[in-house]
């Protein structure tokens, strides 16, 4: 075992936690579909936490896999696997919250579970752009990753702090567009997306 594959191995199982929390909610709110409504705001929000784990799971993976390993990359992963956990914690309530409308447990944590997405991803872009500044196509790899973040941001951060519906489902809805296309393009042409690096978005 490499030593990345060691820090992977650490690195994962604590952000896979974040998949099974998911994956949870979405069952337990099935399982009380007759007597908790569940409506689209918060299924479409673990869909797209969802996507956004596997793409940041991959992101590091292709940004990370030659990086040295050491105790403070270590807890560099940890520190933002945690993020992601607390994140998808706020997603579906809990079974003693006694909720009705998933709606409104939706309006009370969807700024808190995007914004901690949108801090994991900074940490990643800061981390992605430290790594590459000393090779020789550093430069150009740091204002891709930024401009990646950039999309982020835009969509992600309106979706956030805004109170409409519709702005949420429209912003949500091209960042969901936007991970699917990638994901076909990662089969059809893998080649392609290894060398462009999609970063950390």
């Amino acid at each position: 075992m490499s030593a990345f594959e060691f820090f992977f191995s650490f690195y994962g199982l604590v952000l896979g936690l974040s998949v099974t929390v998911i994956a949870t909610g979405i069952a337990r709110a099935f399982k009380h579909r007759k007597t908790v409504k569940i409506g689209w705001k918060t299924p479409m929000l673990a869909a797209f936490v969802a996507l956004d784990i596997a793409t940041f799971w991959d992101a590091a993976w292709m940004n990370f896999s030659t990086a040295p390993y050491s105790y403070g990359l270590l807890i560099a992963g940890l520190m933002v696997a945690t993020i992601y956990f607390v994140a998808t914690s706020l997603i579906f309530p809990e079974p003693d919250d006694e909720v009705q409308d998933l709606d409104a447990h939706f309006w009370a944590n969807k700024r808190a579970v995007m914004l901690l997405l949108v801090l994991a991803n900074l940490l990643m872009m800061s981390g992605s752009i430290w790594m590459s500044l000393p090779k020789n196509e550093g430069l150009q790899i740091a204002v891709t990753y930024a401009f990646n973040m950039s999309i982020y941001l835009v969509l992600v951060i309106p979706a956030a702090l805004t109170r409409r519906a519709w702005l949420f489902a429209f912003t949500m809805g091209l960042h969901i567009a936007l991970y699917l296309v990638l994901a076909v393009v990662s089969v059809v042409t893998p080649a392609a997306m290894m060398a462009a690096s999609i970063g950390p978005t």
